[in-house]
This record gives C-alpha cells, sequence and structure tokens, in this order.
C-alpha cells in the first residue's frame, strides 16, 4: 500500500461535523480509501475487482449460514452464473480459493479461501490494520461502541437497500 499523497484531508462542509451532510462526506472519503487499497491489492494479485470483492465475502461470510457455495456468492455479488463461474475460476487458478464438493451431496461445491492466501492478504493490508488501531486508540471503550453501533445501524440500512426492489 503507498501512502497517502495528501494526508490531511479538506475540512468538512457547513458547520455542522455531525450533521447528514459531512457524514456524507466522511463515509465517500472512507470508501474512497478503502477502494484505492482494494484496487491495489487486486493489482498486486493479477485479481479483477470482483475476485477481491468474493475474496472478501468469502472472509466474511456468516458462519452460520454453512460454507460458501457459488450460488450464494453469485447472489450476494449480483453476478450472473456465467460472470461467478469466471470469478470462481480466476481465484481458483492463481491459488486463493479451493473447490470442495459436499460429501453429503456431490452436487454442491463449496468455497473455502486457501490460508497461505489469507497470509498474502493479511501481510497486504497488516498497514491498514496498524492504521486502524491506532485511530481506534484514540478513543474511549464508550465512544468506540457508539461508532461500532453506528457501523451495524448503517451496515443494516445498506443491506436493506440493497434487497429492496430497484428504484426507476
Amino acid at each position: 500500500m503507498h501512502a497517502p499523497r495528501n494526508p490531511t484531508p479538506p475540512p468538512l462542509p457547513g458547520n455542522d461535523p455531525a450533521g447528514l451532510q459531512s457524514f456524507a462526506v466522511l463515509l465517500r472519503r472512507m470508501n474512497s480509501q478503502f477502494n484505492r487499497i482494494t484496487h491495489e491489492f487486486a493489482q498486486s494479485q493479477g485479481l479483477h475487482l470482483t475476485d477481491v470483492q468474493a475474496l472478501i465475502a468469502l472472509l466474511d461470510a456468516d458462519p452460520d449460514e454453512g460454507p460458501m457455495t457459488p450460488g450464494r456468492l453469485r447472489r450476494q455479488l449480483d453476478l450472473t452464473s456465467g460472470a461467478v463461474t469466471a470469478c470462481i475460476d480466476r481465484l481458483e487458478k492463481a491459488g486463493h480459493i479451493r473447490r470442495v464438493r459436499a460429501a453429503d451431496d456431490r452436487r454442491v461445491v463449496h468455497l473455502y479461501y486457501e490460508e497461505a492466501a489469507k497470509g498474502i492478504a493479511r501481510d497486504f493490508f497488516q498497514p491498514l490494520a496498524r492504521g486502524t488501531e491506532t485511530a481506534r486508540a484514540r478513543f474511549r471503550p464508550d465512544e468506540l461502541m457508539v461508532v461500532a453501533r453506528f457501523l451495524t445501524e448503517l451496515n443494516r440500512e445498506l443491506a436493506m437497500l440493497r434487497s429492496s426492489p430497484p428504484r426507476p
């Protein structure tokens, strides 16, 4: 990961740093930085951005739902079956994932993130983890609980937006 070119962000718009407009700006800036880092990882591994999204989906999959399957991955990434197959093929060829047929039903395929590939990602994203921990250390535990609650609620709202019918 490269060091940011301009480590001091521009000021927030308006007078209310906790207002909706300021939140929107902060979230866009954070998303932009995450996207840049993710793009750098994808390039370093010869992957498409969709491939990295698939790896994140495998990493963050709910264990209560069982192992990730191509169908679940397709729905989560909103891809066609052909596109998810191409993605899985690329990831498997690059050594990032493996496919395993279910023992009880050989038609079912489970996808697993390879441990060696997780290590590569862990090494690449270590500076991000250190930066996150540095930022977290600036807050008291009760403040972090509020931040975590906000992020949980925002993720819940985003998931509901994704699941609702598309707007015209």
